[in-house]
């Protein structure tokens, strides 16, 4: 004999908003890794220098927005899930390896938000 699982709509999104808030942390953190770096880089004139730091900005804005995707999980459960996974996949675009730990939460989070259905 099966149960069924059922997710409560309100209260059953834990895992994402936590997934979400921590992936969005972690991001904003390699996105100012990547500042730094790019600063770093100014400093000693090596070309290509502003283009980490414009990356860099735009992986801490992507942060923000998986931020954003966690916190809201529980209201809109589709739209925090492709705020969190486009973050989490452009985050990879713009500064690859310090955003390894921040895209996988965001990607695994967005994911089960679309996966796990709520209650009816």
């Amino acid at each position: 004999m099966k149960r069924k699982i059922r997710v409560d709509a309100r209260m059953g999104r834990t895992a994402e908003m936590i997934l979400g808030v921590l992936g969005g942390i972690f991001g904003i953190l390699g996105g100012l890794f990547a500042i730094f770096i790019g600063g770093l880089g100014a400093v000693f004139e090596t070309t290509g220098a502003s283009e980490i730091i414009g990356l860099g900005t735009a992986a801490v804005m992507l942060g923000i927005m998986g931020i954003i995707g966690g916190a809201i999980v529980n209201r809109n459960t589709k739209l925090a899930g492709s705020l969190m996974l486009f973050s989490g996949v452009v985050g990879f675009i713009a500064i690859s390896a310090a955003w390894i730990i921040g895209g996988i939460l965001l990607i695994v989070g967005g994911g089960l938000s679309f996966m796990r259905s709520p209650a009816k």
